[in-house]
């Protein structure tokens, strides 16, 4: 899932518009403002090795079981309740009960890693390797999971040392497999009940732009994400002869470009924007042999609810329309997977001010526009009041006009930033259990 668009956006002063009054206060209690100052700087070296060793140690998704091994004994020395391999996979929670009865907030990061070779030369550079879809390929935190997971063990330790002074409970929900729709890491946790009496949800993620800014979107923040797959199945012959062949690489071909014809085509795009790419495509094993099938994977990103049944209606139609035309059969299998990340009304209005309050220089902005991206944050926001925003990591010797977007074998964090996700995180929830929560409005 790529996320350049939505943190180069706010790293662009002509698409993004600064947001919020300095007046506004962003935390009701100074003194523990200034102690989560404190505490965030005393261990910003942890959560910079943390980092660090995450990024070194890779696991795609479900895999995730030194990570998840890591997180739970840094929970357990903080005194931290600890539930592990929560919903059958790696998960896991932890449950910080503050010394007075008050609300419930959770705090999610992602763990797992991608299928991609790592090109980017750090000291601490992924050389894991694996076999994904029959391909032999690397490891990598190249969506910068290894900084969420690292900020949010950063902030459970900040808050675990103001336990005393919380109003409420934190869970920390530290979750396998965001890469792996359609359930995800996120459904089978909410499955085993990691969202049940939880008043609000607070998320980040990590992309381009200017290390430590910030940005966020009341409403729709993401698409929705869905996946299919189509296998195209004609008559394998002799290359020279394909008369007496069904070429299923030809059919494929032509059913790629029709693809391109359903948005631009087939929606209305005032309702929002919509993508149907060719993520994979595969058919034939030698230069004069025709081969019997092809088979083509991808995803579909939409806003629009109507636009998400139309695609899915129109590539089944296209493809086996055009399959037919050739002699071939199509067959096109659509999965619904991640939904359309809603960011709460009320968390937004309530909780933005924090994000301005522990932002830095880079500064705090309110995006225009959602991205194309999926997540799957969208299903605990489902459940709860949820904010999500995002946290630019590019570091300052990096062309912004020329960054790689997140999932590119180029993408780099900034380690500087990571305190700046740990002080946010850390402020919203003290912020969000202080002030009691927040109406439950769409």
């Amino acid at each position: 899932m790529s996320l350049r668009t939505r943190l180069l956006t706010a790293a662009l002063a002509a698409a993004v518009v600064p947001s919020l009054s300095a007046a506004q206060p962003a935390i009701s209690d100074a003194a523990l403002a200034s102690e989560i100052e404190k505490r965030t700087a005393a261990i910003t070296d942890k959560v910079t090795a943390w980092r660090h060793d995450i990024h070194q140690h890779p696991e795609l998704g479900y895999q995730e079981k030194r990570t998840a091994a890591l997180v739970a004994a840094h929970l357990k020395s903080l005194g931290i309740e600890v539930q592990e391999n929560v919903g059958g996979i790696p998960g896991v929670v932890g449950i910080l009960k503050g010394g007075k009865p008050g609300p419930t907030v959770a705090l999610r990061a992602d763990m797992d890693a991608l299928p991609v070779t790592e090109l980017v030369d750090v000291p601490f550079k992924s050389t894991v390797r694996t076999v994904y879809n029959g391909v032999e390929t690397g490891v990598m935190h190249a969506c910068g999971h290894d900084m969420h997971t690292a900020m949010l063990m950063g902030t459970a330790e900040v808050l675990a040392g103001l336990r005393a002074k919380l109003p409420g409970t934190v869970k920390f929900l530290f979750q396998p497999a965001e890469e792996v729709p359609p359930r995800g890491g996120a459904q089978p946790m909410i499955e085993a009940g990691v969202m049940n009496g939880v008043d609000g949800v607070f998320g980040l993620h990590v992309g381009p732009g200017p290390s430590g800014a910030m940005s966020y979107r009341g409403g729709s923040i993401s698409a929705s994400a869905d996946t299919w797959k189509m296998i195209i199945r004609g008559k394998q012959g002799h290359g020279a002869f394909p008369s007496a062949a069904v070429d299923p690489i030809v059919v494929s071909a032509e059913i790629v470009s029709a693809l391109q014809t359903i948005v631009s085509r087939s929606l209305d795009l005032t309702a929002g924007p919509a993508v149907v790419t060719v993520g994979a495509i595969h058919g034939g094993l030698r230069e004069n042999i025709i081969p019997d099938s092809v088979w083509m994977i991808g995803t579909i990103r939409t806003f629009d609810p109507k636009s998400r049944q139309i695609v899915a209606e129109r590539m089944k139609t296209l493809a086996q329309n055009i399959a037919e035309a050739h002699g071939a059969k199509a067959e096109v299998d659509v999965v619904l997977g991640y939904g359309s990340t809603i960011n709460n009304t009320g968390m937004v209005t309530k909780f933005a001010p924090t994000l301005k309050k522990v932002g830095t220089p880079a500064g705090v902005f309110e995006n225009k526009a959602g991205t194309m991206a999926g997540e799957d944050f969208s299903r605990f926001a489902d459940k709860a009041p949820g904010f999500f925003f995002n946290l630019s990591v590019t570091p300052a010797n990096v062309d912004l006009f020329n960054v790689a977007s997140n999932h590119s074998p180029l993408f780099q964090g900034d380690d500087k930033a990571l305190p700046v996700g740990v002080r946010a995180m850390s402020t919203l929830a003290v912020e969000f259990l202080v002030s009691g929560g927040v109406p439950r409005v769409p």
